[in-house]
């Protein structure tokens, strides 16, 4: 397949402008700290879900949990075996929970996808991959027109996990395991708004217990 010439560039302007005002509000808040990794804009935030948050959520993810999906990749490949779904929109707590990142990174909420839950059980993972929509990807035209790159992604852990779990970087060659409660933000892009493959993750199997996570990913546009 030829790529897409536009594929990388066409949002650059814009996700260089987000990840500036992104970046500059976060350096402002004490409630977050950068994360020292070359390569790649990564922030945590402790005690971002309250207890009680998270065991509603993670009573939410149980209702609408369904096999993952990694777009043109089949579940049976086993390269994402996780069960997800997309919360509720109007529901209370899901609708200020996506306000509350949105004040936090300073981002339109409308340039947000919907609040998607993840749970893995043991033996479940998703093997290594970018946020960001790849120039050889049949799914670009689509997601171009649907909104654009992804910009940053917010991620939630809603539990501690007794084994495994973590979300590996592989190429920063740091792994990050789960805390209730806390909040991770990366760039998907770099300073010059280039998505970035240093943002290569994976979620690592889960070996015992159970992980929820909460996702929400931004766009360089208006979501559709």
């Amino acid at each position: 397949m030829t790529p897409d010439p536009d594929a990388l560039t066409s949002d650059r302007d814009r996700l260089r402008r987000i990840g500036r005002k992104v970046r500059g509000r976060l350096a402002a808040n004490a409630a977050v700290r950068r994360i020292a990794v070359d390569k790649v804009e990564m922030w945590a935030g402790a005690r971002f879900i309250d207890p009680l948050e998270c065991g509603q959520l993670m009573a939410m993810i149980d209702a609408v949990a369904q096999p993952s999906k990694a777009y043109e990749i089949d579940y049976s490949a086993g390269y994402r075996t996780s069960y997800s779904g997309n919360l509720d929109p109007f529901d209370p707590l899901v609708g200020q929970l996506q306000r509350r990142i949105d004040k936090l990174l300073g981002l339109d909420g409308a340039h947000g996808e919907t609040l998607q839950g993840q749970r893995y059980a043991a033996g479940q993972e998703f093997k290594p991959h970018n946020d960001w929509f790849s120039p050889n990807s049949p799914s670009w035209a689509a997601e171009k027109a649907r909104g654009g790159q992804r910009s940053f992604t917010a991620m939630a852990y809603l539990n501690g996990v007794e084994e495994g779990g973590e979300t590996d970087f592989p190429r920063l060659d740091i792994a990050i395991a789960p805390r209730a409660g806390t909040l991770l933000v990366w760039n998907n892009a770099d300073e010059d708004g280039i998505p970035n493959p240093w943002t290569l993750h994976a979620g690592n199997p889960v070996t015992r217990g159970a992980k929820y996570i909460i996702t929400k990913w931004y766009r360089s546009r208006r979501w559709i």
